[in-house]
């Protein structure tokens, strides 16, 4: 979408206006999912990995913002995150450890949630159900990462569930369809105008 609308506009000065912009949107997005990891709720000695509202930021980013913007802002996101800028939850070490910590496999296959997410919401009609149904199968997603990479430190799957699964599923199912509502409005609104 953001390419064929660059290459629609006719002058030079049209074309860079509008890769400024696509440009913007994309560094927003991955300050969006910043402040959205800063909404924590620790639940520690429960389980090492905190109840962030950065799932959802990531899931809005995806559907909001397509496949291809999505997985951008969320690769930006993590190169924030490596460099060092104070965008990962606070409740972790921060800067590259983040990656080698509990929440690492979750951080990983962000931008693999938001290209998912988005993708399947570009794809025919922009309902509830769609978005919802994309919610639900990048969340999948979102889990196998971080079960997978629990499962690397505990070397047990009932043990990577209980640390990473079963404390947020009901959060999960709120996320998914608080996403889908808003994108399916900010969808309509959009065509409104």
């Amino acid at each position: 979408m953001a390419k064929s609308a660059i290459q629609a506009l006719g002058t030079p000065q049209e074309r860079a206006v509008e890769a400024s912009r696509q440009v913007a949107v994309v560094v927003g997005a991955s300050v969006f999912v910043a402040l959205c990891a800063h909404i924590t709720i620790p639940l520690m000695p429960l389980t090492p990995v905190p109840l962030t509202v950065q799932n959802l930021g990531v899931l809005l980013v995806g559907l909001l913002l397509g496949s291809r913007r999505g997985f951008a802002a969320l690769a930006l996101y993590l190169l924030e995150g490596a460099v060092g800028l104070p965008v990962f939850n606070p409740t972790g070490p921060g800067g590259i450890a983040q990656f080698h910590g509990a929440t690492g496999g979750f951080l990983i296959v962000y931008p693999f949630v938001a290209f998912l997410a988005g993708y399947i919401f570009e794809r025919g009609a922009r309902s509830f159900a769609r978005a919802a149904i994309a919610g639900l199968l990048a969340e999948i997603l979102l889990f196998a990462g971080g079960l997978s990479w629990l499962y690397v430190f505990t070397h047990s799957l009932a043990k990577a569930a209980y640390l990473g699964l079963y404390w947020f599923v009901a959060a999960e199912v709120m996320k998914v369809m608080f996403a889908a509502a808003i994108a399916t409005r900010w969808r309509r609104s959009a065509v409104k105008q």
